[in-house]
């Protein structure tokens, strides 16, 4: 069971996963997530502010691309939500 702060991230990711909500959609979502970040080190907004970013920019694109692979992005994301339980499970 997630962090109940990395629900709202996690149900994100999951409708990115599913085509139930789009890049700009989830990533407004995600951007605001101010009471998990503050939990966090520093470093962690820093990295999904990056992540985000190169989510918005592959809105621009259809599926996948040379720049950009939704599935790469995606798996990202989900590597950053592990970090964060594993860094909110010792806080």
């Amino acid at each position: 069971m997630p962090h109940p702060l990395l629900q709202p991230v996690t149900d994100a990711l999951d409708g990115l996963r599913g085509a139930t909500l789009s890049p700009a959609e989830a990533s407004a979502r995600l951007r605001d997530q101010g009471e998990l970040i503050a939990a966090l080190p520093p470093r962690f907004g820093e990295v999904l502010g990056q992540l985000l970013d190169r989510l918005e920019s592959s809105a621009l694109f259809d599926g996948e691309s040379c720049s950009f692979s939704s599935r790469e992005l995606h798996d990202s994301l989900q590597f950053w939500i592990d970090k964060a339980a594993a860094q909110l499970a010792v806080a």
